[in-house]
């Protein structure tokens, strides 16, 4: 009896194996269409065809498709996906880190911070004498960018973490890290208050959020980083899932939580500023990714959640870009207003859930 028993777990827990398999599969064909849909849809629509004949190195019916599948859309494409793929994992790094279904890097600062780092440059060119010599090295430049972004992030949610020692309660600790958060945007509010007008304007533009602002030679800053910190977030598969126990069964376990925390803070920082650097501070991806993977996958093991959030947020991302398009049409909708009507139903049902659990 124990025996037919022990088969059946066996075969149910191959099947549920195979069944994740499956879905990872239809997961990664989904990326690749919707990949290549971005490139197809635009102002121009190009054939899918035609874009897979570019991709490949061949050339296009047209000769402008070539120029703007390789100059404009294919960079923009590879930062949705990098930017998807980067947030989703921070978001789910941060829930199992404060135990909040609704923390990430948006709602608990990290952008917030980052913002305020890249304010502090942005505003600083053509007013000092460093300014204009970054201005003058663009690829200095960038990477002071993503130095600003990235410190900017790690302060904030440094802050948030030492207030996490003291304050036991999810929700408290949630509303003080939105209060950072208004904190930081009040003092880049104090900043554009002292700056020229095409300043501001640059700044706001920069705010809306977008994945089209990204050059090759930008490419070649914010590819490594992002895939650096995806690699990293992948070795913390064990010590998240540690977390998940509690940090007193986790030190049981062997694990040096501080020391844990202090490495997902920093890597989490990296994320979330690298692509805020570049992309603008890009709202709810963060918070909505891992949930809709912990839904689709019944699971709760960083090993799988890691890579299938990376591949979601990559497909969500993608798809907002697209939608963002208007595809057919010479309008452009902020970026940030497509993930936010994407996003708020999902976080609503989070909310509701948790509510009704209760």
């Amino acid at each position: 009896m124990f025996i037919r028993k022990g088969r059946n777990y066996k075969k149910k827990s191959q099947k549920k194996k195979t069944q994740k398999i499956i879905i990872f599969a239809i997961l990664l064909i989904s990326l690749i269409f919707v990949f290549l849909l971005d490139l197809a849809f635009g102002s121009v629509h190009i054939p899918i065809q035609e874009v897979i004949n570019i991709l490949l190195g061949g050339e296009a019916i047209k000769a402008s498709w070539n120029t703007i599948i390789l100059k404009f859309r294919l960079p923009k494409a590879l930062t949705a996906t990098l930017a998807g793929a980067a947030l989703g994992v921070s978001g789910l790094q941060m829930q199992t880190l404060f135990k909040n279904p609704l923390a990430g890097p948006f709602i608990l600062g990290i952008s917030s911070g980052a913002s305020l780092g890249v304010a502090l440059i942005v505003l600083a060119v053509n007013t000092t004498a460093m300014g204009a010599l970054l201005a003058n090295f663009g690829i200095i430049n960038d990477l002071a960018l993503v130095i600003a972004a990235t410190l900017g992030a790690g302060l904030v949610l440094g802050m948030v973490l030492l207030i996490s020692h003291h304050v036991a309660d999810s929700m408290t600790l949630l509303i003080l890290g939105l209060l950072l958060g208004y904190a930081t945007s009040a003092i880049v509010s104090i900043l554009l208050q002292f700056s020229e007008n095409n300043q501001i304007q640059s700044y706001l533009q920069w705010t809306f959020g977008s994945f089209g602002g990204v050059t090759w030679r930008q490419m070649i800053i914010l590819a490594p980083v992002v895939l650096l910190g995806l690699i990293v977030s992948s070795l913390f598969s064990k010590p998240l899932n540690l977390m998940l126990l509690g940090q007193t069964q986790a030190q049981t376990l062997g694990l040096a939580v501080q020391k844990t925390r202090f490495w997902i803070i920093g890597n989490a920082s990296i994320l979330a500023g690298a692509i805020t650097a570049f992309c603008g501070p890009i709202g709810f991806l963060g918070v909505v990714v891992p949930h809709l993977c912990r839904s689709l996958f019944k699971t709760a093991d960083h090993k799988i959640l890691i890579p299938v959030v990376a591949v979601m947020g990559a497909i969500l991302a993608l798809f907002a870009d697209l939608l963002s398009q208007l595809p057919g049409s010479q309008s452009v909708l902020p970026l940030n207003s497509v993930t936010a009507l994407i996003g708020t139903p999902i976080v609503m049902w989070v909310i509701l859930y948790r509510h009704r659990s209760i």
